[in-house]
């Protein structure tokens, strides 16, 4: 009896520990601690990051458990990216131009997004060539966030004082237009303003050697520039730099950027993206342009289409919420408030005619260009190709070699690279 009094009492501290000891405890919230993940990307201007910023303060109000710790890396990006990548740091969520996408897609190092993509986010109602551009295998690995393709920009005023009412509409008409609008302004016997600004990068020259039947690479990555088709479409680069001195390159003028060239009214015609729209505003207020689609060459309607896609790291811990993010900003919703300046165009079709892009006097030639336009990607190799060219065809145009040699032998050093890539 004793003994089980005295378990009883024992029984009955025991509690009252328990309880005093509770009181002393911190209380347990019933709130769940926010998961955060990382978006990793490039920034283009101050005004570009301060809405970007908007957009995922936005974001993380209306999904109050995920937290974004963003990171901007505007230098070598690809090559961080790609470090980090082998590393296992990559952020959860990241930017992935369409140019370098074939290699990485191809790696099985981004996560494919078709398992979570439902009929609500509407998949449909993206531009099919930007979504094509992050395919591989059948598989989507990136969704595009916006994009621009290359428009003619031309100053009124010089066009008036030529007497040019309409900008030209094929590339012949270009020429001729570029003739009239060369002008010695200070009567100096010098050129003071070119007809035509050209950059002899392939980004801005591919399009003219699709026009022809030609292809920049062929379905192994290899070079084939220099064929006859290629040649001719930049042949037209080159004649009428050198045979009808109407045109210029950026260094011709001491300029260091297209837009900058045609803002100074150094150059009266520039084909560009949208990217110079805002720069030209807020630079050069008092500058009057338009813009046209690319005139059409040999009977084609040719421009390049860029764009840039949130690809997902396939070793991320938080897949669920980089989705989130991911589907937030390609949403309807997203997009809209991400464009809505008009630095860059919507790859949403219903975001664009929203925002009204596709009536825009400045916009709505640019938007054209993405049902024609070549995408800006070069196999799984793309940087072997790309130099190589450009410093070839450089070399062409300052009358330095002839097209035909400059092309044959940028093709055999670019492919000679690509080669040894390949083997690696």
């Amino acid at each position: 009896m004793k003994r089980s009094i005295w378990k009883f009492l024992g029984v009955l501290i025991a509690i009252a520990l328990s309880i005093i000891g509770c009181e002393h405890l911190p209380s347990i919230s019933t709130k769940p601690t926010p998961v955060t993940i990382k978006l990793s990307g490039w920034i283009a201007s101050p005004a570009e990051q301060k809405l970007l910023k908007q957009v995922l303060h936005e974001f993380e109000a209306k999904y109050p458990n995920i937290k974004v710790k963003h990171e901007v890396i505007n230098d070598q990006y690809m090559d961080v990216i790609k470090t980090r990548l082998v590393g296992e740091a990559a952020p959860d969520v990241f930017y992935l131009d369409a140019f370098e996408a074939p290699f990485l897609m191809s790696q099985n190092v981004l996560e494919p997004l078709d398992a979570y993509i439902t009929s609500e986010f509407d998949l449909a109602d993206f531009e099919e060539t930007l979504l094509k551009s992050f395919k591989y295998e059948n598989y989507i690995y990136g969704l595009p966030k916006d994009y621009s393709t290359l428009a003619l920009f031309y100053n009124k005023k010089a066009f008036a004082t030529a007497g040019l009412d309409s900008p030209p509409r094929t590339w012949d008409e270009l020429r001729t237009y570029s003739q009239k609008l060369s002008v010695d302004l200070n009567q100096d016997s010098r050129i003071d303003r070119y007809g035509f600004g050209e950059i002899p990068e392939l980004a801005r020259q591919a399009y003219k050697i699709q026009a022809f039947g030609g292809q920049v690479v062929d379905r192994n990555g290899y070079a084939t520039f220099a064929s006859q088709a290629a040649v001719e479409g930049l042949q037209l680069a080159v004649d009428q730099y050198q045979k009808d001195r109407s045109s210029a390159q950026k260094s011709d003028v001491g300029t260091n950027s297209g837009g900058e060239m045609f803002g100074q009214g150094k150059v009266a015609m520039i084909v560009e993206g949208s990217w110079t729209i805002p720069y030209l505003i807020e630079t050069f207020p008092n500058l009057e342009f338009a813009t046209a689609e690319v005139p059409s060459i040999n009977g084609q309607k040719s421009t390049m289409i860029f764009t840039v896609a949130y690809v997902m790291n396939k070793q991320s811990e938080h897949k669920a919420e980089a989705w989130e993010l991911i589907s937030y900003l390609t949403g309807k919703e997203g997009m809209a408030k991400w464009t809505q300046t008009g630095f860059a165009l919507p790859s949403r079709k219903s975001v664009a005619q929203k925002l009204g892009y596709d009536k825009d006097q400045l916009r709505s030639a640019l938007l054209a260009g993405v049902d024609y336009g070549m995408p800006w990607q070069l196999g799984k190799y793309p940087a072997p190709v790309m130099n190589n060219f450009d410093n070839q065809f450089v070399s062409a145009l300052l009358g330095q070699q002839p097209l035909k040699q400059a092309m044959q032998r940028g093709q055999e050093e670019a492919n000679e690279l690509v080669k040894a890539i390949a083997m690696e």
